[in-house]
């Protein structure tokens, strides 16, 4: 585990930034080069794409404020800014929403769904290895890969009640960083074949609600209500809300759904 990553004189660089913003570069890349390759490259493109990594970064941030402020009352607002967290599922809101702005801001008609979604994963699986690199791992295993740390990067891990020295724990990200590694080429794939265009996105969101929520038994996330955590509570109706949205498309035929096969 690093607690930073660069160190230039009196500037340090947080493994965790580092990570999330290569990330996002790569996102962006990956997005770009994407639609280059299907001959839709656009200026426009660029402006909807920094529209949504800036909505998606406030709302990031937004989403786990009034954490900060229930720990630290007094705190003003730049710090709470500064200081406080980031939620992936608040950015990934944030970022939907903002591309929808982006685009009636610029006049672009056409669906980005279908090239966002790859990118968003391949971003996501290179922005969590800083969270693997610097956060709290999971909850304690006797399953074989669990991971222990000393006792000084226990010490460092923020709101760990399970880190201990030599403590096996699940490493939570690493699943989150495998899980959107193979998703990248399975949303190419899709995007090929699923015939209602911005819709692999929506089954990109819906694969990961249901992904997340099981994958938060093992976080290690303080429960809030019935054993869940906040987010958990969060995915339960935004989960539910996609799959009324798909058994309405089957249900209208929009499309035939595509095989197993035929996606991978």
């Amino acid at each position: 585990m690093l607690p930073n990553l660069l160190r230039i004189g009196p500037l340090s660089i947080a493994s965790h930034d580092f990570f999330v913003l290569l990330g996002v570069m790569v996102a962006l890349s990956s997005f770009l080069v994407e639609a280059r390759r299907r001959g839709v490259l656009d200026e426009r493109l660029g402006w909807i794409a920094i529209g949504s990594i800036l909505t998606g970064a406030v709302a990031a941030k937004l989403s786990t404020l009034w954490a900060y402020l229930d720990a630290a009352p007094e705190s003003t607002l730049l710090s709470a800014l500064i200081l406080s967290g980031k939620s992936i599922l608040g950015g990934l809101a944030g970022a939907y929403v903002g591309a929808i702005v982006t685009k009636r801001l610029v006049g672009y008609r056409d669906s980005t769904g279908d090239l966002f979604a790859p990118a968003v994963a391949l971003g996501l699986a290179v922005g969590r290895i800083g969270c693997l690199l610097s956060e709290q791992l999971g909850t304690p295993t006797s399953l074989p890969w669990g991971i222990a740390v000393d006792a000084a990067t226990a010490a460092r891990m923020p709101m760990c009640g399970s880190c201990g020295p030599g403590i096996p724990m699940h490493p939570s990200f690493l699943y989150e960083i495998i899980f959107h590694a193979l998703m990248f080429p399975v949303l190419r794939r899709l995007a090929a074949v699923v015939p209602v265009r911005g819709d692999v996105f929506k089954m990109y969101l819906l694969s990961y609600g249901v992904f997340r929520f099981a994958v938060e038994f093992v976080r290690g996330n303080p429960t809030v209500a019935f054993g869940l955590s906040y987010s958990q509570l969060f995915l339960i109706p935004a989960t539910l809300l996609l799959v009324v949205y798909f058994g309405r498309q089957v249900f209208t035929r929009a499309y035939a759904v595509p095989s197993f096969e035929s996606a991978v």
